[in-house]
């Protein structure tokens, strides 16, 4: 720990993580292929059906990519770098790993699949003490008592896994946005000087580019799965505790005061999809919150004409312009803040509902304009 510690100081530290990021890149593209591979001999695929926005059967085992690729970079950096709080996330990781095989390939009840999480998420909270501890003012609140920052922080760890298994249902967007929020915070901890933290997003940086690559491939596509998802989410879920819990207890952090409000805005499209969808599904349709359909904001887009890859550009541009409203925001009052995230990101994220119902309506005027000329009938 001492000798990263002093290479990182002398200003090697850079060229030092390019081995955790290029040892997962190399990992995952050389299983990748096999995975496809025998997914397709054991016929483990996703045949498609009335909801599925692809044609043909697609392997769903991406996540076994993800998954070997971020293992090994963490196992063998802990040796080097933090072990009590890098071996924890391994360990959670093969909690979830097996969950996730299990649901791709033979279906899991939602409830064992909370129950996993939840397990997963404590082991990493009670071992590594990684937790939030305050709201930092937001709405007038301020230090949690231990047992409520517990269950806090466990609930923000479910909630982000399961948002971002919501948004799994186009091709790259859960991948982009899973490899965005990690470049985000590896940028931020490498900045702030926590390595290990680092390594952790650049193990998923270099395991997802690899499944993108895949994932939009026509001949050898492949899914995430809920292994991917699971995994991924937990990570993204991890590095965002973390963050929280790293500024809260350093009064000279740059983020001492505000770190849960650049949380929310790096992972505003997932929260507020996962909102949203469970608005629109128990209130207005008065279904199960989980029951699948086609009413998230990427479905809305893609109703816009545009295609998978473009969807993901605008989401893409969308969250990054919601952080950069963040950071710009940063000398005014937490609460403030708060406001502004907010608005700017329901701004970012309604536009495709505002243009599709003006599109819709744009129709309608055009068929009665038609209608009136006897051009259609």
């Amino acid at each position: 720990m001492n000798l990263i510690n002093q290479i990182i100081q002398n200003g090697n530290g850079t060229t030092l993580l390019f081995f955790p990021f290029l040892l997962a890149l190399v990992t995952a593209f050389l299983a990748f292929p096999t995975i496809i591979f025998i997914a397709h001999a054991k016929q483990l695929v996703d045949v498609p059906d009335k909801r599925s926005v692809h044609s043909k059967t697609v392997p769903t085992l991406g996540g076994i990519g993800i998954f070997f690729a971020v293992a090994i970079v963490l196992t063998l950096c802990g040796a080097f770098l933090d072990a009590k709080l890098l071996m924890p996330i391994v360990g959670a990781l093969i909690i979830l790993f097996f969950l996730g095989v299990k649901d791709d390939i033979l279906i899991l009840s939602p409830k064992k699949k909370m129950l996993g999480q939840i397990i997963a998420a404590l082991m990493v909270i009670l071992i590594t003490d990684i937790r939030i501890t305050t709201f930092s003012g937001i709405l007038g609140l301020e230090d949690l008592p231990y047992f409520i920052s517990i269950g806090f922080t466990l609930f923000v760890f479910i909630l982000i896994i399961n948002a971002y298994n919501l948004i799994d249902g186009l091709d790259g967007l859960a991948g982009s946005v899973g490899l965005l929020v990690s470049m985000f915070y590896g940028f931020l901890f490498f900045n702030m000087q926590e390595m290990s933290l680092t390594v952790v997003s650049l193990a998923l940086v270099g395991a997802l580019i690899p499944f993108l690559y895949f994932n939009f491939s026509k001949v050898r596509k492949i899914f995430m799965g809920d292994t991917g998802s699971m995994v991924v989410g937990f990570l993204l879920a991890f590095q965002s505790v973390a963050f929280i819990s790293i500024n809260q207890l350093n009064p000279m952090a740059q983020f001492h005061l505000n770190a849960p409000i650049i949380v929310l805005a790096i992972l505003f499209f997932p929260l507020l999809d996962t909102l949203r969808i469970f608005y629109v599904r128990v209130v207005i349709l008065k279904k199960h919150p989980f029951s699948p359909d086609k009413n998230h904001i990427h479905h809305h887009m893609l109703q816009l004409g545009l295609k998978h890859w473009q969807v993901t550009l605008v989401i893409s541009i969308a969250s990054t312009s919601v952080l950069i409203g963040a950071l710009l925001a940063q000398g005014l009052n937490v609460n403030i803040q708060l406001l502004i995230v907010i608005l700017a990101g329901l701004l970012m994220f309604s536009l495709p509902f505002f243009i599709n119902y003006s599109v819709f309506k744009q129709r309608i005027k055009m068929n009665k304009f038609l209608k009136k000329l006897h051009i259609i009938h």
